[in-house]
């Protein structure tokens, strides 16, 4: 699907007092013809002077820098990769200045003599995991086999027009899947995750076709969430099973914004407060939304306690596991994640867990202190063995935390405002320890996939720089040969 974006550039030389005119145009980032601002430089020049072919090596860092915003990439991951890209272009680090506002993308060049800038707006977001590690692996490829910048920007393309790699039924099937397992993690039985796969399917379907049919994002989530949980209801009444009512926690798990919640944390703890809270913000119209949706679906219930039932494990058992490979591998799915690493995520799924419910079980940790010691866990595992397995070390710790989310906890918070007319003081005091506690336990979750960075970013920085400076004299060699 072709998306419109707009994009302005504007530059500036400054020589003494002389300036040229700011240049302003809008094309499309994906489909562009290839600019050659001066006729004849060589790769060797292009590659070794910053500011030769200056303007299409911002629209090309921009194109870069757009595709990461758009497919989930945190601030940290869009700034390192984009200053990595840049430095392949023959840009110093210290010329180049990027500010994000996650709506819009600004990138400054400059020297004593020279300023140039442009900035993009990105309207879209999603996840895909294919496309962020694809992109950080391109990086080093263009840098190792010397790619031109044609070379680069077709690359790209490609990156771009790639279709999905799973269709939208499989994606259907997945969602059902991960709801299913998140309710034998909760405790359900093997009936009610059948129940709430079935209701998950659906609310996925109705999701699907607002999206194909332009209906406001936030409003198609209202519609999946009321959806999925009328189907629930229904079959509760129809059914008159207790174990269904699992079926109103779980099946709408599958619109819970993981990831953004995982990145807005992130960004914020990483002293980028803009876009953190605008992150932060996105996230709480979408579980709004499904609290919304959730609301209208039960306005007539006035017997069933859902919001009332544990989601702590009682004990550890095997099929815990099977329920995390699951949850871990369908959300995967979801996020496109390349087939290759689904097996590794599997057992990061498991890992996270079966970590997690041991902690509670049999230890006494607080679900806040069981998930941040699990997503620790996996980020050290996902540092050690990322080069292994050839992807960044967060394309493999946040689908493996993802079952750790304790989504359920934040739309019983906001479920319990849009119901509060009703509420007793007990159970408004439940909601707001259901809410505190879902917070706390998103926060750590983020900082424990954190902390890697946190701790030894100075030592991790320094490690890359070592091996891109390699990788440079080695291009540089090949250039002058």
């Amino acid at each position: 699907m072709t998306r419109k974006t707009d994009k302005t550039h504007m530059g500036t030389s400054v020589h003494g007092s002389t300036a040229t005119p700011t240049h302003n145009h809008h094309r499309h980032p994906h489909h562009r013809h290839h600019q050659i601002e001066n006729c004849g430089p060589s790769n060797y020049q292009i590659m070794n002077e910053p500011f030769v072919a200056i303007r299409r090596k911002m629209d090309l860092l921009l194109d870069f820098g757009q595709l990461l915003m758009e497919n989930g990439a945190n601030t940290n991951h869009l700034q390192r990769d984009m200053i990595r890209a840049a430095t392949y272009m023959g840009i110093p680090q210290e010329y180049v200045h990027i500010h994000i506002a996650y709506m819009t993308l600004m990138l400054n060049i400059n020297d004593e003599k020279h300023s140039y800038t442009a900035f993009r707006k990105t309207p879209i977001h999603g996840v895909n995991m294919t496309i962020l590690s694809t992109l950080s692996k391109l990086t080093w490829k263009a840098i190792e086999h010397n790619y031109t910048l044609d070379e680069f920007e077709d690359h790209l393309k490609t990156i771009a027009q790639a279709p999905p790699k799973y269709s939208t039924p499989i994606l259907a099937v997945a969602a059902g899947l991960a709801c299913g397992a998140f309710t034998i993690l909760f405790g359900g039985s093997l009936f009610s995750a059948i129940i709430t796969s079935i209701c998950a399917v659906v609310g996925f379907l109705v999701r699907y076709l607002c999206h194909h049919f332009k209906i406001n994002f936030y409003f198609g989530i209202v519609a999946s969430a009321f959806s999925a949980t009328s189907a629930a209801y229904l079959l509760n009444i129809t059914l008159g099973s207790f174990e269904i009512i699992y079926a109103m926690i779980s099946c709408t798990l599958f619109l819970i914004p993981g990831i953004p919640l995982i990145n807005a944390v992130d960004d914020m703890i990483n002293n980028h407060i803009v876009s953190g809270m605008t992150r932060a913000m996105h996230t709480l119209l979408i579980v709004s939304s499904m609290s919304v949706g959730i609301a209208m679906a039960l306005y007539f219930d006035h017997v069933s306690t859902f919001t009332h039932l544990s989601i702590t494990p009682a004990v550890v058992s095997p099929i815990q596991a099977i329920a995390a490979t699951i949850g871990a591998v369908c959300f995967s799915i979801i996020f496109n994640t390349p087939y290759r690493l689904l097996w590794i995520i599997a057992f990061g799924g498991i890992i996270s867990v079966i970590t997690r419910n041991i902690l509670i079980v049999n230890f006494g940790f607080t679900l806040v202190g069981a998930s941040f010691v699990a997503a620790a866990i996996i980020a050290l595992l996902a540092l050690r063995f990322y080069k292994l397995l050839r992807t960044a070390p967060l394309i493999l710790s946040i689908p493996s935390v993802i079952p750790l989310i304790p989504g359920v906890l934040l739309y019983r918070f906001l479920f319990g405002l849009l119901t509060i007319n009703s509420l007793t003081p007990d159970n408004l005091l439940f909601a707001l320890r259901s809410g505190i506690t879902g917070l706390m336990t998103v926060i750590c979750i983020a900082i424990g996939v954190s902390i890697p960075h946190i701790f030894a970013r100075s030592y991790l920085d320094c490690k890359k720089a070592l091996s891109l400076d390699k990788a440079l004299k080695a291009r540089q060699k090949e250039l002058q040969e």
